[in-house]
């Protein structure tokens, strides 16, 4: 019988990017788990050989199928959990499905398992985002919200890890827990919970970290979104959170992130003067500092005085107008051409009196016996025969 010291390795996991393309492909660093277990573990010289073969390969994608091998053909090995970390942690370089597989393996031998409560937050997540049905894609939040409650209520370490390992486990599961249990919480609109725990992932990293791209960034900026989408609207938070992720993305994610803090400054400022404030403030602080105010736009109450004012200071504009031209005598006033020629018109335009008629020429010798034109400017003399003498 040969003693083995079992070492269990926690090396950088890469993973593919968070939330679609803004993010490239980034690293969740989960520590290393480098220290011996305590006291050792007797094998058989077949078994020593077989494990020792499987834990030797140096490419995840030879290693996994070594460690598959191992477990196959002793199932139930005093070293299961550590090997069931090492087939998990070498899945996750290539192969997301079977990283959750070999992950709920590992949960079933040790459920209090940091490392693969990660991943499976991480990866469920994951797939979450990828799904399009509104049903199944809750219920894949809410499933990696639910290992994320587990992960976070882990506060003891292994007795086979340092303290230390143990702190670099935890600070960097936590953000990963927070973002999922946002996540399935916004999906709902359950705004108060998702913006808690957004704010919860962001604070709980360096400052440097949210500034990168990377599922930090992405979140900021879906915070801000959640902000906007609360009852009523945080227009100043929305504002902030809006603005910083996308003072810090790339094009040409900064362009599609822009017209949301715009608009929910515009909408609370009334304006867009003053944003270039916002930018710069947003760079040098992750949380808006105690000090910051956006002014508000005037209140419907204050505009409508602003309007009874500006009313009534043009009503007495015009009085005033009124005042000073009221009993100027219009007779001083000179008819300009125009006016005199419309006055000639209306003149020409009035009947003739009687007292105007001209004289009748002298062969009408009477009105009655003669007969005129109707014309009254001019007079057809009457050409009537004489009348003769009555007979008796």
């Amino acid at each position: 019988m040969k003693k083995v010291v079992v070492a269990s390795l926690l090396a950088v996991a890469s993973m593919a990017s968070v939330a679609g393309p803004l993010m490239a492909q980034t690293q969740v660093n989960l520590g290393s788990n480098a220290q011996a277990t305590s006291g050792g573990v007797q094998m058989s010289p077949a078994e020593y050989k077989a494990y020792n073969d499987a834990i030797s390969q140096t490419t995840p994608q030879t290693k996994a199928p070594a460690l598959e091998q191992y477990l196959t053909a002793y199932p139930q090995s005093s070293v299961k959990a550590s090997v069931l970390e090492q087939l998990m942690l070498a899945y996750a370089g290539f192969d997301p499905t079977k990283t959750l597989d070999a992950a709920d393996r590992l949960l079933q031998v040790d459920p209090n398992n940091l490392r693969a409560l990660t991943f499976e937050v991480y990866f469920r997540k994951q797939q979450a985002d990828q799904t399009t049905d509104p049903t199944a894609k809750q219920t894949a939040l809410d499933l990696a919200a639910s290992f994320a409650q587990k992960g976070l209520a882990v506060t003891t370490k292994p007795a086979d890890m340092s303290d230390a390992d143990f702190a670099k486990v935890k600070d960097a599961a936590t953000p990963v827990f927070d973002g999922a249990i946002a996540a399935a919480a916004l999906n709902k609109k359950d705004t108060a919970t998702a913006i808690t725990d957004y704010k919860a992932e962001l604070t709980s990293v360096p400052v440097a970290q949210t500034q990168t791209p990377g599922p930090l960034l992405q979140d900021t900026f879906i915070l801000g979104q959640a902000y906007y989408q609360s009852t009523p609207p945080d227009y100043v938070n929305c504002t902030w959170y809006a603005t910083r992720a996308a003072v810090f993305a790339p094009e040409p994610y900064k362009s599609q992130m822009l017209p949301l803090a715009k608009f929910c400054y515009k909408k609370y400022h009334g304006g867009d003067d003053g944003y270039d404030a916002v930018t710069a403030a947003v760079q040098t602080n992750l949380v808006p500092p105690a000090d910051f105010k956006i002014k508000p736009a005037p209140s419907n109450g204050k505009l409508k005085v602003m309007s009874r004012k500006i009313t009534s200071a043009r009503n007495i504009s015009s009085k005033v107008v009124r005042k000073s031209t009221k009993g100027k005598s219009t007779k001083n006033r000179k008819a300009s051409p125009k006016q005199k020629k419309t006055v000639t018109k209306k003149s020409a335009s009035k009947p003739v009196r009687a007292s105007s008629m001209p004289t009748l020429p002298s062969s009408c010798t009477t009105i009655r016996t003669c007969r005129c034109s109707s014309t009254m400017a001019i007079l057809t003399p009457c050409r009537m025969p004489a009348r003769r003498a009555s007979m008796d």
